[in-house]
């Protein structure tokens, strides 16, 4: 069984817009907080994978369905796992959720590059310790 990654977030004036609803693009700023927080847990940051793996990753793309709109000062959580995984780069589902129900649904595809931007192998520490995040239908 796949462990789920959970992150919490409160939403902030500065999220909101003049009618106290969350931006759109802001939804995009709780996933990435989330995805930065999932690499905590296994202890690495992205600073880390830089300097360590001089890589970086990076979103190649992002689709992202809006269900329901979160409000100033919501609590929000982010329910993250790996849906897929290549040599390269891996899939992520995210989810938002607002008092148990989905408002934001997303579908994240990082990808592992080096500094000129060209993809690279996940380092294998890497891709072992996210093992757990990975999707039960993953086949390695």
């Amino acid at each position: 069984m796949h462990e789920n990654f959970y992150h919490t977030v409160k939403v902030y004036y500065e999220d909101t817009d003049a009618g106290g609803i969350v931006y759109y693009a802001n939804y995009l700023k709780y996933l990435e907080r989330a995805r930065t927080e999932a690499l905590a847990t296994i202890g690495l940051s992205n600073l880390q994978i830089k300097e360590k793996f001089e890589a970086l990753i990076i979103v190649k793309s992002c689709n992202i369905e809006f269900k329901k709109s979160a409000c100033l000062e919501d609590n929000l959580n982010i329910r993250s796992f790996i849906k897929s995984v290549t040599k390269t780069s891996f899939v992520m589902n995210q989810f938002i959720s607002k008092d148990d129900n989905i408002i934001v649904e997303a579908q994240v595809h990082l990808v592992f590059v080096n500094d000129k931007s060209k993809p690279i192998k996940v380092p294998q520490i890497i891709f072992d310790n996210l093992k757990p995040y990975f999707c039960d239908s993953i086949k390695l």
